[in-house]
């Protein structure tokens, strides 16, 4: 029987066509995605669906999907997916990871022309009969300033292509090597000296807790006065309020808005500001990049339900079907390296060794490299998949070296995963059980043994008497419940730590009071998908 894969979502015919020549049966209905109540009734008849930004995949509608066996999504953002909920049901979730950025860079580009010349404004005036020449004054771009905040591979696009007009380029992004803003033309700053410099400034970096308001009324009050703002990102890393205060006041000269808090933006306060240019998301809007991400998804989704083969997953690497027992544990294992070390390291990461020792040296290491990397770079890049994730570390001049070695200790076999900065080196270490769940077992060269938990706190301290009464004193006059704890030294009143596992995330309040108290040298909250283990 041939798989049968919905279309709720407008997606090009000729992608609807790629299902049918490969042999699978595909139902096109565009409009679908936004009738909740019928998409939860004929899902469960389904092994596969198409969407694009439209259709809202939330945990019921993936609880009903009983045949669902991938989620193919048209183009980079999945914000409107239930991951960890498609994860825990074993669906693969694919999305199109390139298709449209330039697309995307070129209209951050546009929104900074139509800025400096008031292009929208000047052609409404004209069309409605008023001459008002001197009424829109421009400024020029030749010279000026532009900051771009992430610059990963739209933003590198928006920052080459500003080099080409002349304007003085400046980024922040903290996986930046100096190597590649060589490259690229742009100088690396830290993000309070864009705010200080920039004339224009462009935000190209996903919605995480570190990016969710990036730009509020302290961040304005850092800029240059006459400042220009554009967001063909994600809404939310703009506090919309900040911005309408900056722009009243003059602060702000303009700015170009393509994404907002609330989508679709029906209503907003910023409708109807002579100094705004709103557009409706059109960001990855063209003819070429809705063909070039409606072919690529309806290719990767038809593949894996034809062949099982597995490419651009958010949820899973690329793995063949032969090797995919021995080494599915081994890769949320490597994904788990990589997500504490990420976690854990605010400074802009240089090198990465990883060093796989005894029986995994014959596992797939491409696949277990591939994961590491997406673990490492997904606190500060949401959207990073095992696909892209090589390749984003590569435009950073991250230098990723692999390293084999036969069996050299207790283990049959373990990953050990080492990354350096400016100012520190940071190595973890661990393996998988029998029962196939992956384990820490050493931490800044302190050998233990410690699950992996969904909530957990991280602190490092001198081996002295009395932190583990400290740490639980915090957290039961604070309601923190701790569920279990694990500890290592390296020696006697040397180097120590402490994980401990908690019901829900440790409050940020309490997390600044451990981190006030003298015997504590860190402490780090830590967050895994322990869905899939």
């Amino acid at each position: 029987m041939a798989p049968r894969v919905l279309v709720s979502d407008k997606l090009s015919t000729t992608a609807v066509q790629i299902f049918k020549d490969r042999g699978v049966e595909v139902d096109y209905l565009p409009d679908l995605g936004k009738d909740k109540e019928k998409l939860l009734e004929v899902i469960g008849q389904y092994d596969g669906l198409a969407i694009r930004s439209a259709t809202k995949v939330t945990e019921k509608l993936i609880n009903a999907a009983t045949n669902l066996k991938v989620i193919g999504r048209a183009g980079i953002g999945v914000d409107n997916v239930d991951i960890p909920a498609a994860s825990r049901k074993g669906i693969i979730v694919m999305n199109t990871p390139f298709g449209n950025s330039i697309t995307t860079a070129e209209h951050a580009v546009a929104m900074i022309f139509a800025l400096a010349r008031q292009i929208p404004e000047a052609n409404a005036s004209t069309h409605a009969g008023r001459w008002e020449k001197n009424r829109f004054m421009g400024v020029e771009i030749t010279g000026k300033t532009l900051g771009v905040i992430g610059c990963g591979n739209i933003g590198s696009i928006v920052a080459t292509r500003g080099v080409g007009l002349k304007m003085h380029v400046i980024a922040f992004d903290p996986f930046l090597s100096d190597k590649r803003a060589e490259e690229l033309g742009v100088d690396k700053v830290e993000l309070d000296e864009l705010f200080a410099r920039a004339d224009f400034i462009t935000l190209h970096t996903p919605l995480t807790d570190k990016t969710r308001n990036i730009i509020d009324a302290a961040a304005i009050a850092k800029m240059k006065n006459g400042v220009r703002i554009i967001n063909c990102a994600r809404g939310g890393l703009i506090v919309e309020a900040d911005l309408i205060a900056g722009l009243k006041s003059g602060k702000v000269a303009g700015a170009g808005i393509d994404v907002f808090e609330v989508e679709p933006a029906e209503q907003n306060a910023l409708f109807g500001m002579e100094n705004v240019v709103a557009t409706p998301h059109l960001g990855a809007s063209t003819a070429e990049a809705q063909e070039n991400v409606a072919l690529q998804v309806a290719e990767q989704m038809a593949d894996y339900l034809i062949k099982g083969a597995v490419s651009n997953a958010i949820n899973m690497p690329s793995i063949t079907a032969e090797e995919a027992p021995r080494l599915k544990p081994f890769v949320k294992l490597a994904e788990v390296l990589g997500a504490f070390v990420g976690q854990v390291t605010e400074d802009p990461i240089k090198e990465v060794e990883i060093l796989f020792d005894g029986s995994t040296t014959t596992m797939n290491t491409r696949a277990l490299i591939s994961a590491t990397l997406a673990g490492l770079i997904r606190p500060q890049v949401a959207d990073v998949n095992m696909v892209s994730a090589p390749i984003m570390v590569k435009e950073r001049g991250i230098i990723v070296a692999e390293v084999k070695r036969d069996k050299s200790g207790v283990f049959d076999g373990y990953i050990k995963l080492t990354v350096k900065t400016e100012h520190m080196t940071r190595s973890i270490a661990g393996t998988c059980f029998s029962d196939g769940k992956p384990r820490f077992i050493q931490i800044k060269g302190i050998n233990l043994d410690a699950e992996v938990g969904q909530h957990m706190l991280y602190t490092t301290n001198a081996d002295a008497p009395g932190i583990i009464g400290l740490l639980g004193t915090v957290c039961g006059e604070n309601g923190v419940n701790i569920a279990n704890f694990q500890l290592g030294r390296n020696r006697p009143g040397g180097d120590a730590i402490a994980l401990l596992y908690l019901d829900a995330p440790f409050p940020e309040k309490v997390l600044e009071q451990v981190k006030a108290h003298k015997s504590i040298d860190s402490a780090k909250r830590l967050q895994f998908d322990v869905g899939a283990m």
